[in-house]
């Protein structure tokens, strides 16, 4: 491994780099990373980026692989590519008299905003000040250099709290008499460094290093493993990002935007991230380095105060934006720094934006000419779309806000205000909503932020941390609320006489920055409304560019994507979001109604065939008008029924006061029904009597249904009316199983239909959820006109889990230990369960060709998993109603990436 290339350079000479990789430039993030690849890129196109190399992800890996140890030779490389770097700008590193000073920073394949670590001004030590200064002409700029490379070192490098570092900085303001950073002498500023050095020898336990390479092996060796620490595992799991990946690392030529009036920071967007408009969005600081602007820590102007300014920058700059939108097809979001009235890019990368945003800026892309239709697809994460279905507030029930802050994140929130993220965490997991409120936000709050409904603080702009990661959450978020008065001591914030506590309720509006008391009322979105009819289409654009993009997904998909729904209401909700049809209606929910479920209890508690038919007739007008309802919902649509599944324990009450009534109502004694309750008990009901099982011993029931589903689809052709039934037997594992039940429903279809005189089209399927099923599917298929996975149990019956224990009990530790990338209820386990689905499909369709295969777990709604089921031949998924559009623009994605 030592002789493995490892380092690349991205300065002027980046054609090589490109042509060595035999890549196109745009496959590079596997190998260097977002932020390594695109600085590659960028210095390609001729775009002013400052000279560097970086460190390849495959180098973290091996760091990783073997303990968090410095790969070997990785060192001895380094240093080369630094003898290079020294020769492309004509500086030296750790030079006094003409110093060469660095940036360390992460960058992974995929972007993970402020989530691992990031040194500046790395290389200075005393010496190198002093050189510094008399070169520049500027102890100020020097010595806030330094004090800021001490404090990064310190909490980067080794841990040490930064607010023991930034404590020296305010003892000097305090001192002089100043309040801003910028006004501190530069003898100020050599009596913080002074006092940072005396803060890491007390914290850290040993001197600050003075030697350059020193300081950049630890640098490196700090950015590796931050890759594992806790906010970007936090980061990775709430984003579904791979762990496996690792983070390259760029070192790259300083420049400093704090040298003066001439000189500063900004990060920028090339449209707005919040709304998709098509406008420069960004925000910049004079004398100031990048930090001050992501971080929140000085309240940064708006963009176009650098066009007042300095517009012939300002032209430069907007001119780099429209060539980077050009070439990635993309929203980018950038960070510069001007450096003595010269423009340098730091980064670019595919901007984070609100779901409203997204589809804005797909949708206008398209009508630029600038990207296709499928690229337009290809630009919205599926599970944003979550983000433009969910409520907002009613305009009309708003009170007066007591606050109004920066607009950063789009949404309704409502919940109980909490002053930490671990209290975020631990009231969200006791099921309370709730509101963060900070000073300002950062990587460490990660999970804080994903626990709470929405994230308010009290400084910082529309591009700090809170807004960047609240817009990629989905989260409302208002960020410098600068009349707040925050207290975390006391847990509280003030508005001039008003005190709002930790536990009162408040509501933040993420669209308009307005902060008020209280929970709001809420009302459906603009595209729900107009799907109800509440609203016309006219008068939403937003409803309108998302049918545009909808409309382009549905042009591009293979799958079909169908609902889960066991009422008319779900159904025809499902219908308006895009649903083909029902992929799973489970008939077990409709018994719970009170006269229903009395007389299914009697029908369980009957001693024979004779009483139970009574009870069975009883039941079978409620569930053909259930039929009825659902069917008539997805008129012309298929509709897949689930006969009877649960175990028959679960419809009998535990208690003695339900066990009586149920006696009371049969005639029966209460040591009767109690006798009936322990005979059905069982020791691993999942495994049970349950499912076919069920129908088989108890064939009354299955006749029941089938006898009701057919009544409902023959009264609605009748009707003139399309209805499409499919019955499913549930829990198969033999053919033989499915021949004897396929036999009743078939016996009772045909039978409606005499009756009625009336045909109508149906099929007769199986679920495929246990491994035997579909490791014998060849078999089954001879019986079944089509499969559907349920992947919930397949997935329980696979690994040997119990769904619920082991999500409570020990999957979190199998996720934190990396046994699992993620839970495999939530995204499907494609070596394991995947396979058999795999197999399942192969052997089914090989002895009925056009079996239709589709899947009805919870699975059906995920994108990976709608991935998985695309390349791997089924027909449909199905998911819940709210879903819909989700696995619609994940099943387009899922086409684009593998054409069928």
């Amino acid at each position: 491994m030592a002789s493995m290339k490892r380092v690349y350079l991205f300065n002027e000479d980046a054609k090589p780099v490109i042509a060595e990789l035999n890549q196109d430039g745009r496959e590079l993030k596997d190998l260097l990373g977002g932020k390594g690849a695109n600085l590659v890129l960028m210095t390609n196109s001729g775009i002013p980026v400052p000279p560097g190399f970086s460190i390849s992800t495959e180098a973290c890996i091996e760091y990783i692989e073997s303990g968090e140890q410095m790969p070997e030779g990785l060192e001895d490389e380094v240093l080369e590519y630094m003898g290079k770097l020294e020769e492309w700008t004509g500086k030296k590193f750790g030079d006094a008299d003409n110093p060469l000073l660095v940036s360390v920073r992460s960058g992974a394949k995929f972007s993970m905003p402020g989530m691992m670590d990031t040194v500046l001004n790395l290389g200075m030590n005393d010496q190198v000040a002093e050189g510094m200064s008399k070169l520049s002409g500027d102890e100020w700029f020097t010595y806030d250099a330094y004090r800021r490379f001490i404090m990064m070192f310190g909490d980067v490098v080794k841990g040490a709290d930064r607010a023991l570092f930034e404590e020296c900085l305010t003892e000097v303001k305090q001192e002089e008499g100043v309040k801003e950073d910028v006004d501190v002498s530069a003898e100020g500023l050599k009596k913080v460094v002074a006092r940072e050095k005396e803060v890491y020898q007390d914290v850290v336990g040993e001197p600050f290093p003075t030697e350059p390479k020193d300081q950049l092996m630890q640098a490196i060796d700090a950015v590796f493993g931050s890759w594992n620490n806790d906010r970007a595992i936090a980061y990775r799991e709430i984003h579904h990002i791979p762990h496996s990946l690792g983070t390259a690392v760029n070192v790259q030529t300083m420049v400093f935007g704090n040298l003066g009036d001439d000189s500063g920071t900004g990060v920028a967007f090339t449209r707005n991230p919040a709304t998709g408009e098509k406008e420069i969005y960004g925000e910049f600081l004079f004398n100031a380095q990048g930090e001050d602007v992501v971080a929140g820590i000085r309240t940064p102007l708006p963009i176009s105060e650098l066009e007042d300014r300095m517009p012939e920058i300002y032209e430069q700059f907007v001119g780099i934006c429209e060539k980077l939108e050009q070439f990635y097809h993309n929203m980018q979001d950038m960070e510069f720094t001007i450096e003595q009235g010269k423009l340098w890019m730091l980064q670019t990368r595919d901007g984070k934006r609100t779901a409203q945003a997204a589809i804005k800026i797909a949708v206008d892309m398209v009508g630029e000419g600038l990207v296709s239709e499928q690229e337009a697809v290809m630009m919205v994460e599926p599970d944003q779309l979550n983000q433009v279905l969910h409520p907002q507030f009613d305009p009309t029930a708003k009170p007066e806000p007591i606050a109004t802050g920066v607009d950063a994140s789009p949404g309704a929130a409502t919940g109980q205000v909490v002053f930490n993220s671990q209290d975020a965490v631990a009231w969200a997991d006791k099921g309370e909503r709730v509101i963060l409120v900070r000073h300002e936000t950062s990587p460490e709050d990660i999970r804080g932020m994903a626990a709470a409904q929405g994230i308010l603080t009290t400084t910082g702009g529309k591009t700090s941390h809170a807004a960047i990661v609240g817009r990629q959450m989905g989260r409302p978020c208002v960020v410098g609320c600068a009349a707040m008065e925050l207290d975390y001591e006391a847990r509280q914030f003030e508005v001039g006489d008003l005190a709002v506590s930790e536990g009162d309720w408040i509501s933040i509006d993420g669209a308009t920055g307005e902060v008020m008391l209280g929970e709001v009322e809420t009302m459906p979105s603009d595209i729900i409304r107009v799907l109800e009819g509440e609203l016309n289409a006219d008068e939403s654009p937003m409803y309108q560019m998302f049918a545009k993009l909808m409309s382009w997904a549905d042009e591009t998909r293979s799958l079909r994507v169908l609902t889960n729904a066991d009422t008319p209401q779900d159904a025809s909700t499902a219908r308006r979001l895009g649903a083909q049809g029902i992929g799973l209606t489970r008939t077990e929910h409709m018994f719970f109604g009170e006269e229903r479920l009395l007389n299914f209890q009697k029908m369980i508690v009957a001693e024979n065939e004779e009483e139970r038919q009574p009870a069975a007739d009883a039941l079978l007008p409620y569930q053909r008008d259930d039929f009825e309802g659902i069917l008539r919902a997805m008129d012309g649509l298929p509709v897949i029924i689930r006969l009877l599944d649960p175990p028959l324990h679960e419809f009998l009450p535990g208690d003695e006061a339900g066990q009586k009534q149920i006696a009371e109502e049969t005639g029966k004694s209460l040591q009767d029904i109690q006798d009936k309750v322990r005979s059905l008990e069982e020791l691993n009901p999942m495994l049970g009597h349950r499912g076919c099982r069920l129908g088989i011993t108890w064939p009354l029931v299955s006749r029941m249904q089938a006898l009701a589903i057919f009544q409902a689809a023959c009264n609605l052709k009748k009707e003139g009316l399309d209805p499409k039934p499919e019955v499913m037997i549930p829990l198969v594992t033999t053919k033989g199983e499915t021949a004897i039940l396929k036999q009743v429903i078939v016996e009772a279809a045909e039978e409606v239909m005499k009756d009625t005189g009336v045909e109508v089209d149906y099929k007769v399927g199986t679920m495929i959820e246990t491994p035997r099923a579909a490791v014998c599917a060849d078999e089954i298929a001879e019986e079944a006109e089509f499969f559907s996975f349920g992947t919930n149990d397949l997935t329980q019956m696979t690994f040997g889990f119990s769904r619920d224990d082991a999500e409570g009990k020990f999957l979190p530790a199998y996720i934190a230990q990396r046994i699992f990338e993620q839970s495999p209820f939530a995204v499907i386990d494609e070596p394991g369960v995947g396979a058999l689905v795999a197999m399942g499909v192969e052997k089914g369709r090989a002895t009925r060709p056009d079996l239709e295969i589709g899947i009805c777990g919870e699975h059906g709604g995920d994108p990976t998993s709608i991935d998985f089921c695309h390349r791997v031949g089924l027909d449909y998924v199905s998911c819940s109603p709210l879903r819909v559009p989700i696995a619609r623009l994940a099943a387009a994605q899922a086409q684009v990436n593998n054409s069928r």
